[in-house]
């Protein structure tokens, strides 16, 4: 058994995507994914379903890792306002070097501040993190980790 995707739907797929790729250095996979059918409607259980979309491979891995799969549907449902507590899909995380700098960076691409920034010692190390949102509203973890 294998982990191969987390899927994100979009307003707009492209440009959520593109903030992903400047933002966390996300790779696209070719090709892009433009998908309807019978088939598609049959797996989905949405009548006339009809997407777009990419595969963005995550930081960190190599070519066979897991992916972030970013669709639209030509007809989305709309979505609630994520919370941190709200049941079902909470966030993403990203390990970076610095969470300040890249919580800057996504500002500047369109994310939004949800939380601060905080660092607490742990028995097992340090850790910096905060919330955030990307353009969408989907919510981000950026955190640093320190080992003893």
């Amino acid at each position: 058994m294998k982990y191969v995707h987390t899927n994100l739907i979009a307003k707009d797929w492209v440009t959520l995507a593109a903030f992903y790729i400047e933002v966390f250095n996300c790779k696209p996979l070719a090709p892009e994914r433009h998908l309807k059918g019978a088939w598609l409607e049959k797996a989905t259980g949405i009548r006339n379903a009809s997407l777009d979309g990419v595969h963005l491979l995550l930081p960190g891995f190599s070519a066979d890792g897991p992916t972030l799969e970013i669709f639209q549907y030509s007809e989305n449902e709309n979505k609630l306002t994520p919370a941190a507590n709200r049941e079902g899909y909470g966030h993403l995380a990203f390990s970076v070097f610095d969470v300040s700098e890249i919580l800057d960076r996504m500002i500047s691409h369109g994310g939004t501040r949800l939380g601060e920034i905080v660092t607490k010692k742990l028995d097992h190390g340090t850790i910096t993190f905060t919330y955030a949102r990307d353009p969408e509203g989907n919510i981000i973890e950026l955190q640093s980790y320190n080992h003893p």
